[in-house]
């Protein structure tokens, strides 16, 4: 019988599939069903334990859970389902991408039933998830965090505590407001240097060398001068969701408002015309905005 410690992970899509190839170097990981049966066959491959059930997973009296899914109402539904199932051994490390106030929700329904919470939402993309190399947003008590730092460590590089929880969603939407408008930016030029008949792989090796420069701009300019346009792996409805988060936390602000409200509308827009389940940088390609 193995001495490893029990790591359960709902939510084994393009981000959670890297963190559990990590998590399994040094923890005995369960995974529960998932409609992407990918992932999961690929992660059963390499040493991963698939159960059907909530029921199952916790009976298995974890030692942590960790929650990655799509948004806030998802989360809330999940957790409580789990909360009078739970061994209060467990520690719930969560690394979904909240609204402002979707963690403490999410605190509150565990702490009645005594279950440790904390949030991690992490910056990064499958790549870095992958690699083990992930920047991790942790909003957690004193206590908590230095619990869940022995599994963040698998597959985070550097794991920032900003404070209690609630925080770590915050500081993400911010990151978020940054990372995801720059994006736009960067996709919106490259329609406009497709529109003007400008060479690509010369545009980039120009803007390299000014402040235009970005971990956005290689993300999608690397593959996009080889006619590959999936190098952003972010979809439309996803970034729509968050920019909706983004612009709630900012409505006090008139001119972050304004501009995420803006950067919204054009996700919005394309998931309207059936664009959604598009990664966000091919949106060059496909709309025509």
């Amino acid at each position: 019988m193995s001495n490893k410690q029990k790591v359960g992970f709902i939510g084994a899509g393009y981000m959670g599939k890297g963190m559990i190839i990590n998590l399994l170097k040094d923890f005995e990981v369960y995974i529960i069903a998932h409609k992407n049966r990918q992932p999961i066959e690929e992660l059963k491959k390499i040493g991963a334990k698939e159960v059907l059930s909530y029921d199952e997973l916790c009976n298995l009296n974890l030692d942590c859970l960790f929650l990655c899914v799509t948004n806030t109402p998802v989360a809330l539904s999940i957790a409580n389902e789990l909360t009078n199932k739970l061994s209060l051994s467990t520690i719930v490390i969560d690394i979904t991408t909240h609204h402002q106030t979707g963690s403490i929700e999410m605190l509150n329904i565990f702490k009645k039933n005594n279950i440790n919470y904390c949030e991690c939402p992490v910056m990064g993309g499958p790549v870095q998830s992958e690699d083990g190399i992930l920047g991790g947003i942790l909003g957690a008590s004193e206590k908590n965090y230095k619990v869940a730092e022995q599994y963040l460590k698998s597959f985070c590089k550097n794991i920032f505590h900003f404070g209690d929880v609630g925080q770590g969603a915050k500081a993400k939407l911010i990151c978020n407001f940054l990372s995801l408008g720059t994006t736009t930016f960067v996709i919106e030029t490259f329609k406009a240097l497709k529109k003007h008949n400008i060479d690509l792989e010369k545009f980039y090796e120009v803007a390299k060398l000014g402040s235009g420069s970005s971990g956005a701009l290689s993300r999608v300019a690397d593959k996009a001068i080889n006619g590959d346009y999936k190098g952003y792996i972010f979809s439309v409805d996803n970034t729509h969701k968050d920019l909706t988060y983004i612009n709630d936390l900012l409505k006090d602000m008139p001119n972050a408002e304004k501009l995420s409200s803006l950067t919204k509308s054009f996700y919005k827009n394309a998931s309207d015309k059936g664009m959604g389940n598009l990664l966000i940088s091919e949106l060059i390609e496909k709309d025509n905005s």
